[in-house]
């Protein structure tokens, strides 16, 4: 029998986690389905690019994938049964149900409104294909002279600023972050990020936090309150909900927990990757949310997967960063190096060097999900015995010995 693993969510971590697998290990032996709700690759990190209007590339899954093994089931996940080892989706045709051996939980995240009153109803998203297309929407019906407001000052909400700055100088663009602007870089890197907003005439509302959002504006928590015709809302990001209600361990903040091979604390056949899942990182830090740590985390669980199914040593490769990569516009970047567990130091890029280096690592990524094996050789081991058990267990009749 086959043994079955499912792969839910196609972002960076669900492709790439998928495609490693089906190089890893023999087709005789395993049937790997990736079950996503679009049947082209969303590159997350240029949401803001396609928000301005720009064209990103079309990336099918049906080339990305093709003669891999990898099944593309194109259906949305309703819900996770962990004690039955199956998955509900809901595909054209209607509900259906997917047993598994082995799950890969990858729906990643969405955005997060804090419970800001007014921010889900009248704020925009760019951490969704959907939800950027619908701000590029209210974006091209804004006149010249029209205020937007990007609430949330970190990596998404600085390049979501700076993208909207650059491509749309007719409009009044303010950033509202709760901290001091760019307060974790290294002083080159903060003096660059002024420099920048402040080529692009970004009004900085630094130490502000948004307590309202109405249609027409954003009220911070002393009071102020601030003119906007289009909102966008990048504070964070949040768990997707399905993982609540998997009966799976959660830390408190509704990450799935996992040991260093991503393997669910609470249920061995299940392994999480990307931000649903909280893993530790160097000195027990937890990982950020990010394509930085979430690939990474892909090619671990993909090689632990394989090599458990295998019967041999599984590698265990400890995650680390090296940089963070800002766009901020076309032009102008920022890439500002970091210790292992994240820290800055005093060395970063800045400038259209800068901005050259965060395109490679951003078309490194998509080259990285088709090349889940970064180009290397590799072998597709055949599955131990014991790996078969459960699936020959599961296709056995009732009251037949497995």
């Amino acid at each position: 029998m086959q043994h079955r693993i499912v792969v839910l969510g196609a972002g960076y971590t669900g492709a790439v986690a998928a495609g490693r697998l089906a190089r890893r290990l023999h087709t005789d032996d395993v049937t790997i389905t990736l079950v996503n709700a679009e049947p082209d690759f969303v590159e997350r990190v240029r949401l803001h690019q396609l928000a301005v209007g720009q064209e990103l590339s079309p990336r099918p899954f049906d080339e990305m994938f093709a003669g891999t093994g990898v099944r593309l089931k194109l259906a949305e996940v309703t819900a996770v049964d962990v004690d039955r080892k199956a998955v509900t989706v809901q595909a054209g045709e209607g509900p259906e149900e997917l047993a598994y051996d082995t799950l890969v939980y990858a729906l990643g995240s969405g955005w997060n409104d804090g419970g800001v009153p007014g921010a889900s109803l009248h704020a925009h998203e760019v951490s969704s294909r959907r939800g950027a297309l619908r701000l590029r929407e209210r974006l091209a019906a804004l006149e010249a002279g029209r205020p937007v407001v990007v609430v949330g000052g970190g990596l998404t909400g600085l390049e979501a600023a700076t993208e909207i700055a650059e491509a749309r100088p007719d409009l009044d663009v303010h950033l509202l972050t709760r901290a001091g602007l760019g307060d974790w870089l290294s002083r080159k890197g903060r003096d660059h990020l002024r420099k920048v907003a402040d080529s692009l005439g970004i009004t900085v509302h630094e130490h502000a936090q948004a307590a309202e959002v109405a249609e027409d504006r954003v009220t911070t928590a002393d009071g102020t309150v601030l003119p906007s015709a289009a909102t966008v809302w990048t504070t964070g990001f949040a768990v997707h909900p399905i993982a609540g209600a998997t009966g799976l361990e959660l830390t408190d903040g509704g990450q799935i927990a996992v040991d260093p091979t991503m393997r669910s604390l609470s249920h061995p056949d299940v392994y999480a990757v990307g931000d649903a899942a909280m893993a530790l990182g160097p000195d027990d830090r937890p990982l950020r949310m990010s394509c930085a740590s979430g690939v990474p985390m892909a090619w671990q669980a993909a090689d632990a997967i394989a090599a458990r199914l295998a019967g041999v040593k599984v590698p265990h490769v400890p995650i680390r960063y090296y940089q963070q990569c800002i766009s901020l516009g076309r032009k102008e970047g920022l890439i500002q190096f970091v210790t292992a567990d994240d820290r800055a130091v005093e060395k970063a890029l800045t400038g259209r060097t800068a901005a050259l280096y965060k395109e490679i690592i951003c078309k490194g990524a998509a080259w990285g999900v088709a090349n889940p094996t970064l180009g290397m050789p590799t072998r597709r081991r055949r599955t131990a015995p014991a790996a078969q058990a459960p699936a020959a267990a599961a296709a056995a009749p009732s009251g037949a010995a497995a």
